[in-house]
């Protein structure tokens, strides 16, 4: 009968054992509020906007000329320069609807991976900061 070299079992185990990769991408987020029309994805139409205002703009790095509008992504806070800025175990859903260099009203800090409506940083962030860390990924 057949028996593994003695380091071919430590070695299986080990995948059985450690944690999948994730998806992931870490980037920065600000936020942006109202002029929200129109949006470089859908123009003047009101009904793009999600009920709940979950939604943001596409920094550079995500845009891809244009092919991320409709995307959508989960959304966690991870840090800021502000100490304990983030809202522990919160992630939400936002959909991309606009391009981040192309907003009608300024961003609180420009160059972010995504710029958030209002509400949705709000949603993820406990104090009044301008950028946090985020971790996004698609879905």
């Amino acid at each position: 009968m057949w028996t593994p070299p003695p380091l071919v079992l430590p070695w299986l185990a080990s995948f059985l054992i450690l944690p999948l990769p994730s998806l992931a991408q870490v980037g920065t987020a600000s936020f942006y509020g109202p002029p929200y029309l129109p949006t470089a994805c859908y123009g003047s139409e009101e009904g793009q906007f999600p009920a709940d205002n979950l939604f943001a703009a596409a920094g550079q790095g995500i845009w891809d000329n244009g092919a991320s509008c409709g995307r959508e992504y989960l959304v966690r806070c991870l840090s800021s320069a502000t100490p304990d800025a983030c809202a522990q175990g919160r992630t939400i859903h936002v959909v991309i609807l606009d391009e981040a260099a192309a907003l009608n009203s300024m961003p609180s800090t420009n160059g972010t991976t995504m710029v958030l409506s209002t509400t949705a940083f709000r949603m993820i962030t406990q104090h009044s900061v301008d950028v946090i860390n985020i971790e996004f990924t698609q879905v």
